[in-house]
C-alpha cells in the first residue's frame, strides 16, 4: 500500500521533469480548454501605452515582449493590425470569438513563444483603419493614421516599448487590418521585412471594389497571403489580383487558400505566418 501510493508522485516528478514543462513555463500565455460551461481559452500578459495620432489626441497602443533576454539588436517585432470593430486591448480570446478571434490569439502566443515582440495599435475609435476609406485612401497622408503610425515607428525605434530591432519588423493583420497591412508597403517604404495578409487585399482596396495599381513598389516587403475561398467579405478574386501583381513584379509572395474558409483567421494561420517571418530575417 506504501509503494502504491508513492506512484503518483513518483509520476508528477517525472513529468515535471520533462522539457515542455519547463517551455510552457516560460510563456506569456495560458490556455484554457473547452469545457460544458465554458470556452476554450487563450490569455497573454499585456502591457500598454499611448501615443500621439495628430489633431485627435493620443490612441492605446497594446504589446508585450517575449520571455527572456532579447537578442543583442533586440526583439523582432510584429505589428498586429485589428479587424473592424475588434480592438486588441487585452490580448484574451476565446474559441467563441467570431471571425475565428481564438486563432489570433493563437497567433499572439505563437509570436510570443517564438521570440517576436507584438505591437498591436487601435484603429481610429477601435474602428477600422482608414487605408481605403473614400476621401482618404488616395490623400492618406492627411489622415491621422499617417501621423499616428510614424510616430508609433518612432516610439518602436526610441526604445518606448522595450529593445526591438529596428532592421526586423513585420506585419499581419485581418480585414481592415489585412488591408492595412498592404498600406506598410505603400506609404512606410522599407519599414519592413515582410507582411502577412489575412482576409485582406491591396491597401486602396475594399470588399468587391478593388483594382491593384498596375505597377507595385519595387520594394514591397515579400508578402504572404491567407484567405478563405468563400469569403463573402473580401472575395478571394480581390486578393488573388494583388497576389498575381506581385508574381509578375518578381517579388516574393506566397498564397493559401482555405478551400472552405469564410472571412476568418485560420487553425494553421499562426504556424504558417510565424514561418514566413521566420524565413525572412
Amino acid at each position: 500500500m506504501h509503494r502504491f501510493g508513492r506512484r503518483p508522485l513518483i509520476l508528477l516528478l517525472c513529468l515535471l521533469a520533462l522539457p515542455w514543462s519547463s517551455a510552457l513555463a516560460q510563456s506569456r500565455c495560458t490556455e484554457r480548454a473547452r469545457t460544458l460551461l465554458r470556452p476554450a481559452e487563450v490569455s497573454c500578459t499585456h502591457q500598454t501605452a499611448w501615443i500621439d495620432s495628430g489633431v485627435v489626441g493620443q490612441r492605446r497602443v497594446t504589446y508585450q515582449l517575449p520571455v527572456g533576454t532579447p537578442p543583442a539588436r533586440g526583439w523582432p517585432v510584429v505589428l498586429l493590425y485589428q479587424g473592424s470593430f475588434f480592438p486588441l486591448d487585452d490580448f484574451h480570446y476565446a474559441d467563441s470569438d467570431p471571425f475565428g478571434g481564438f486563432h489570433e490569439g493563437k497567433l499572439v502566443q505563437r509570436l510570443l513563444d517564438h521570440g517576436y515582440a507584438v505591437v498591436a495599435p487601435a484603429a481610429p475609435a477601435d474602428l477600422f483603419w482608414q487605408t481605403n476609406l473614400p476621401g482618404l485612401s488616395s490623400t492618406y497622408e492627411l489622415g491621422t493614421d499617417y501621423d499616428f503610425l510614424g510616430n508609433l515607428f518612432d516610439a518602436i525605434a526610441a526604445g518606448t516599448f522595450g529593445p526591438l530591432d529596428p532592421l526586423r519588423r513585420y506585419a499581419t493583420g485581418i480585414s481592415s487590418g489585412g488591408y492595412n497591412t498592404s498600406r506598410m508597403a505603400v506609404s512606410f517604404p522599407g519599414e519592413f521585412r515582410a507582411l502577412a495578409v489575412q482576409s485582406g487585399s491591396y491597401a486602396t482596396c475594399g470588399g468587391p471594389m478593388c483594382t491593384v495599381p498596375d505597377v507595385l513598389p519595387a520594394d514591397h516587403p515579400p508578402t504572404l497571403f491567407l484567405h478563405g475561398f468563400i469569403d463573402p467579405v473580401v472575395p478571394w478574386w480581390t486578393m488573388n489580383a494583388y497576389y498575381g501583381r506581385l508574381q509578375a513584379q518578381g517579388i516574393e509572395t506566397a498564397l493559401y487558400t482555405e478551400s472552405l474558409g469564410a472571412h476568418a483567421w485560420f487553425a494553421s494561420s499562426p504556424a504558417r505566418i510565424v514561418a514566413w517571418f521566420d524565413a525572412h530575417p
